[in-house]
């Protein structure tokens, strides 16, 4: 039996947003576990937008928010709120953003790709 540990305070990498935020992220075989910190003023079509070069985010999101409110916008025009306790999968082809002046922190287990440059 094997067994891997990794403290998310010291990341494996902590991958930059433009401006407003950061996602550190832990990799232990194949599987990958990210904590964003969301910035009060973050949203996804002006921090990570240019880094995924996408129209939307195309990353499928699992995990839940420890702090904070973020809403989520599908290019179909639903939308969804989560705040602190909330388990949420966000489906690919979205916007987001951070409601309020309180940061928004997110474990997610969909973030082995997101907010990587474009080849």
């Amino acid at each position: 039996m094997n067994i891997a540990t990794q403290n998310i305070a010291t990341p494996h990498e902590t991958r930059p947003f433009h401006g407003h935020g950061h996602m550190d992220v832990v990799t232990l075989g194949d599987f990958t576990l990210g904590k964003g910190t969301f910035e009060p003023g973050w949203r996804w079509s002006n921090d990570v937008k240019p880094i995924a070069g996408t129209d939307s985010c195309q990353t499928r999101h699992t995990g839940f928010c420890l702090m904070g409110h973020m809403t989520v916008r599908m290019d179909d025009g639903s939308e969804a709120t989560m705040g602190p306790g909330d388990v949420v999968v966000i489906e690919p082809g979205h916007d987001a953003w951070v409601d309020g002046d309180e940061a928004c922190v997110f474990i997610d287990t969909g973030v082995a790709a997101y907010a990587l440059p474009t080849v």
